[in-house]
């Protein structure tokens, strides 16, 4: 609430202001010319775009257009200031969205990636340590349990403790018919988006206290999948359903568990076998917005989700879809 001081005595009524309004209008200005209103449907780049492949797992640095995770964009104010939080698949993606915008806030952020990720995964480094906070790397592969294991002792040696963990590492390979998946790129899809997390929050727990929140990312595909997305989709519904019930499990020893459930989204899964060349090159185009996601547009969601102030959100899924539907 703004404050108006008294009228001068003797001084015109009609010819004066309220003290203190002429600056309130100015900050009102200056706060419009800071962040002025941005059409959704003009933000970011739309369809077509150009066709590209990588191999797999990808890196955002070779996409075309690049996607924006905040690097510029996101500020931070101090909302998570002294938190220790392990991010998987924090190199590209909302992982990375997350990671920066963790920093920002105030946190300590451990990051994990596969070994051939190293290039995006340098960059996310040196961003959280311009923030001045601690930035722990940890690459390795998430599908071997010993490893989920290490990567935590290592996340709470590394940054003094944890008390946000972010299950976002992800495996997405389109097939347009259930007989194009191989047992193996089927256990791998399982390994990766199923057990890891699995595997990491047991490891986790033992380190968590009253207060710490789990964090998973889900999809649009757990509840509207795609058909060339077969064993992609069932992974993202194990993950809506495990965060509800374990939000169940937890919430009487005061750790909450939420998860993000992003529509298409710019990331390097479209480009390195997530997506059908066809389907790329009008990636996004579906939705009332026209266009896809950046992970830049949810960043501020783990942020939410992490915070002390969302004390009474657990179980619950956060959309981010770009008008194409909720859970």
């Amino acid at each position: 609430m703004t404050k108006y001081g008294l009228f001068s005595r003797g001084r015109d009524r009609q010819s004066s202001a309220p003290s203190g309004a002429s600056s309130s209008a100015q900050t009102s200005s200056s706060a419009v010319a800071r962040d002025p209103l941005q059409d959704p449907t003009k933000k970011y780049p739309k369809p077509p775009f150009s066709k590209q492949s990588q191999p797999w797992p990808g890196l955002a640095a070779k996409m075309k257009p690049r996607p924006d995770h905040g690097e510029k964009s996101y500020k931070g104010s101090g909302r998570l200031q002294g938190r220790k939080a392990l991010v998987t698949g924090g190199d590209s993606g909302m992982g990375r969205a997350a990671a920066i915008a963790f920093a920002r806030e105030g946190a300590d952020v451990a990051i994990n990636y596969l070994p051939d990720e190293d290039e995006d995964a340098r960059e996310v480094i040196e961003l959280i340590k311009a923030e001045g906070r601690v930035a722990l790397a940890i690459p390795g592969d998430l599908r071997e349990e010993s490893f989920c294991e290490r990567m935590v002792e290592e996340a709470v040696r590394g940054l003094g403790g944890l008390d946000i963990l972010v299950n976002n590492a992800g495996r997405q390979q389109a097939a347009a018919s259930i007989l194009d998946i191989s047992s193996e790129e089927f256990d791998a899809t399982m390994k990766t988006n199923v057990y890891a997390p699995f595997w990491t929050i047991k490891a986790a727990l033992p380190h968590l206290k009253p207060g710490s929140t789990i964090i998973g990312t889900t999809s649009e595909q757990a509840y509207d999948p795609s058909p060339d997305l077969y064993d992609y989709a069932q992974t993202k519904a194990a993950i809506m359903n495990y965060t509800k019930s374990l939000a169940k499990q937890l919430g009487p020893k005061g750790i909450r568990v939420n998860a993000v459930a992003p529509g298409p989204v710019w990331t390097p899964l479209q480009v390195s076998g997530g997506a059908t060349q066809g389907k790329l090159e009008h990636f996004g185009g579906q939705t009332p917005l026209g266009r896809p996601g950046q992970p830049a547009e949810l960043g501020s969601i783990y942020v939410q989700l992490a915070t002390g102030d969302a004390s009474f959100a657990t179980g619950q899924i956060y959309g981010a879809a770009g008008g194409s539907g909720q859970p």
